[in-house]
Parts: structure tokens; sequence; C-alpha cells
């Protein structure tokens, strides 16, 4: 059985569907076991483009598909208003539709996804949020391209999804000084928790705190750690301690109704 999170901002919106989808109740089996919903894994892709049906019938949407964008760990958000060949999808990682009736969504195994919406100007927006998207400004794009289709900041709800934690996410110093360049006030997302000293970065609270600057109706973390619930999340550094040859990706979706 499918099951997906979902956030109280944007669950009490009468007009919007979403999904922080787990990767329980999918078709994939082995390393991909579950809702693998990622065209870019060596999964069979038959069997990822019926979990990704799934997950748009899960909704509720007409059409069993679901865009997701080309994502390359960039600040580009884009506006789509239909479906692509996967040839011809963009290379961005945010995606925004004032279409009603049409899924996007962003595909994540560690990185932070997070779901927008304004529900009067009837915009959403699914935006990919690693550490470099969101220090570069993925977040920020995507709320100036939804109101490039008419929403207003103060009307916008945005909610965070499954990501790694800060206890499983040790980083190295060049990491830590990259984001230290970026803003000495960076320094509050990194704390000593592992052995020898290296940093542990907070992804959920850097994003949460970018969300909180940017002036939105309400911001919302739902993020239990990708990395220490298997059952739950796929999860690319567990892969990676693993050395597994792949891996999984969960999606978060949105819809207009």
């Amino acid at each position: 059985m499918i099951t997906a999170l979902e956030a109280n901002a944007l669950a009490g919106l009468s007009a919007v569907r979403h999904g922080f989808f787990t990767r329980r109740g999918g078709a994939s089996t082995g390393i991909y076991a579950g809702l693998n919903c990622g065209l870019g894994s060596g999964d069979d892709s038959a069997l990822v483009i019926e979990n990704r049906a799934r997950a748009a019938r899960h909704l509720g949407a007409s059409d069993d598909r679901v865009l997701t964008v080309h994502q390359v760990h960039s600040p580009l958000a884009v506006v789509v208003d239909r479906h692509l060949p996967r040839a011809d999808l963009p290379k961005a990682d945010a995606a925004v539709t004032a279409t009603r009736g049409f899924v996007i969504g962003v595909l994540a195994a560690d990185c932070g996804p997070v779901l927008f919406a304004d529900a009067d100007a009837g915009v959403v927006a699914a935006a990919h949020a690693g550490w470099r998207g969101a220090a570069g400004g993925v977040l920020e794009q995507t709320v100036a391209a939804m109101e490039g289709l008419g929403a207003r900041r103060e009307r916008i709800r945005a909610a965070l999804g499954p990501c790694i934690n800060q206890q499983s996410y040790e980083v190295g110093p060049e990491f830590e000084a990259d984001l230290l360049a970026r803003d000495p006030a960076n320094a509050a997302f990194f704390a000593p928790l592992g052995h020898g000293g290296r940093s542990h970065f907070d992804l959920p609270g850097y994003v949460m705190g970018r969300l909180s600057r940017l002036g939105l109706a309400a911001t919302e973390r739902q993020a239990p750690c990708t990395y220490e619930n298997e059952s739950e999340f796929f999860s690319f550094r567990r892969t990676t301690h693993r050395k597994e040859p792949d891996y999984g990706r969960q999606l978060s979706a949105i819809m207009l109704i």
C-alpha cells in the first residue's frame, strides 16, 4: 500500500493535493524495492513508470503521469504546463505550474524536497533542495517563478519533506568552508557530532532557515531522516556506505484540482 506524508500547511488547502511519498507500495524489487520513481536509476523503466502512475493515482489525478525535471543541483526553477518527452525535460531543480490537474514533483534520496502552494492564485511548485541548490537560491527562484504566475509570497505555503538529518550527515572541511565563505552565519548549521571532530550538517535546518526569510504565509518541516529509516526511504548516502551499485528515489508531488 502506497503511503505519503502530508504537511498540515498544505493539507488544509481545498484546491491542492500533495504527498511526500515513501518507498512503500511500489512495484520495484531488489535494491529498488518499493516505490522507486527515479527514471534516472538503473531500475526497470517499466516498473518506474508504474510507480509514478501509482503516485499520480494516489493524488487523484486523471492523467497517471507526473512531470519531474532533469535535476542538476542548480538554483533554476522553470514554469511547466504540459508533459514533455524525457529527452526534452529542462535541466532545473524546481517546477512551477498554474495548470490544474497536472502533477509536478521532484525526486530525492537525501536532499530536501520542498512543496509550495498559493491556492488563491492557483499556483503550485516543487523544488529539489540539496545543499548546493539551496545555497545557490533554488527556493528563492521558485518563489519568484510563482510570483511571475500571479502568486503572492504572503499567501504561499511551503513544506519541507523527508531528507537526511544532521546526525547522519557528516561532511568534510571543504564543504564547511564553502558554506561559511558564503555566509559566516551558516556556522549555526554545523556541529562536531562524529568521531575525529568532523562536522555534521543540518540540511533541514538550513532549508527551513532560508524559507523563513522569504516572508511566506506558512512554512512546515515534515523531515524524518531518509538515512536512518530504511524501511520508509531510499538514501544515497546509505547506499554509498554499503557500496551498493545504485539506489531508488522517492517522489514528492503536488497538483491543483
